[in-house]
């Protein structure tokens, strides 16, 4: 190998370019002596153990350094036993390149990750080592546009559910340090869905419910997210009841209880909120903007008077239009206020459970607006009838009227107009 080579492109049988690579990277009489008794797996093995040399070789060499070193290792019958070691590396500082050095080391992962077959699953280990190093740098954006891939991947490279939790769990960790905690939740919950729901004993394990227990505090302290049902779904969430109950009982009033109930039972466990590192003024607001859309869930005439929002929301009676405002913004609900009638007209709103109480509502609702469609059809209706006996009294006096002028001529004798009469000399 050239003391300067710019490797782009791969040339020579496997000897040649080993012992170009070993004398590059300073162990080449080491590989030279293996080379030469044929023993090409220990002599790639001395390079792929001294390849760290690689971090420190000057920009412009990097990349083709790195190809040729990939090639090598694609080149062994049991390969995927050297790339954790590159991989590894490209994980360190590229101390020849602090500027550029993690677009050289994530060129190089790429470079890795494509060559290998797409169905081959030595790349879920190759991705999963590309995560990491992206949450090494901080660079979740270069990630995120990737992800969407990952259902197709699991797919192609058959993995196992455990596998994927894995990948799973660390997504979601990137996802949260780089302050995505939409992606981040999303993913963290796609990772719990990964226990096998048959067995009590996986998801009643410490795993299961240490990712339960984050998953749920990240629910209810999002100010964003106001539906829960997907979680609490979830067997191993559900198993909370048994191994953190509190925890379990607060995930329930943020489901489908109001704000009185999240009072009683701050009030029940005193202190235990601050314990836990909760912020009980956004709870608090969220609760309130939660008990508003049950309000206009529950309301059956879809007018809400300002004093029954103030009095559900624990509110001054002149915060209410602010809140009506949030509660919108939020998207919980749609309507308009009526300073006039100091009322709410709900026009749309988000039920936060739909159990029997809700299908309750549901038939109440429908009924009432069965009998306003009944009412609006006897009308149509009774319009209708009034309109066609309107019509035949209308027919009927026509026919009057046309009768009574043919009575009238008859009686008056035979007025048909008679042929004239011709003129003769007679008549002078």
């Amino acid at each position: 190998m050239a003391s300067s080579p710019q490797l782009l492109f791969v040339d020579g049988s496997f000897a040649e370019l080993a012992q170009e690579m070993a004398d590059y990277i300073q162990v080449g009489e080491q590989v030279k002596s293996l080379l030469a008794k044929e023993q090409n797996e220990e002599a790639l093995q001395a390079i792929v153990k001294a390849s760290s040399y690689l971090n420190q070789v000057p920009e412009k060499e990097f990349t083709g350094a790195y190809n040729l070193l990939i090639h090598l290792v694609l080149q062994s019958s049991d390969y995927k036993k050297y790339l954790p070691a590159i991989c590894g590396n490209l994980l360190k500082p590229i101390t020849s390149s602090p500027t550029h050095g993690f677009t050289l080391a994530a060129n190089a992962l790429s470079t890795i990750f494509n060559l290998l077959d797409k169905t081959n699953p030595v790349r879920y280990h190759v991705f999963m080592q590309i995560v990491r190093f992206i949450r090494q740098h901080g660079q979740f954006d270069l990630l995120k546009p990737r992800l969407p891939n990952l259902e197709g991947w699991f797919a192609a490279w058959e993995t196992d559910e455990e596998d994927k939790r894995r990948l799973y769990v660390e997504v979601a960790d990137v996802a949260g340090e780089a302050g995505d905690d939409e992606e981040a939740y999303h993913y963290l919950v796609k990772a719990i869905a990964t226990f096998d729901r048959e067995d009590q004993e996986e998801i009643t394990s410490e795993e299961a419910q240490k990712l339960s227990l984050k998953a749920t505090r990240m629910a209810i302290s999002s100010p964003t997210r106001f539906d829960f049902q997907d979680l609490r779904a979830l067997p191993s969430v559900q198993a909370l009841s048994d191994s953190h109950p509190v925890y379990a009982q607060l995930l329930d009033i943020f489901t489908e209880q109001d704000l009185e109930d999240y009072n009683d039972f701050r009030d029940e466990h005193e202190g235990w909120i601050e314990k836990e590192k909760l912020d009980h003024e956004k709870l608090q607001r969220k609760m309130r903007l939660l008990t508003f859309a049950s309000l206009a869930a529950s309301t059956p005439n879809r007018e809400i008077p300002y004093a029954n929002i103030a009095r559900a929301l624990q509110i001054p009676s002149e915060q209410v239009e602010m809140w009506t405002i949030d509660v919108i913004r939020a998207k919980l609900v749609e309507g308009r206020l009526s300073q006039q009638k100091q009322v709410f007209l709900v026009h749309r709103t988000t039920y936060r459970v739909f159990g029997e109480k809700q299908w309750r509502e549901l038939g109440t609702r429908v009924d009432q607006f069965k009998s306003v469609v009944d009412r609006l059809t006897a009308v149509v209706r009774k319009a209708q009838a009034d309109a066609e006996a309107q019509r035949e009294r209308e027919q009927q006096e026509i026919e009057r009227k046309l009768a009574n002028v043919g009575i009238s001529g008859g009686q008056g004798g035979d007025r048909r107009r008679q042929p004239p009469k011709q003129r003769t000399d007679d008549d002078d």
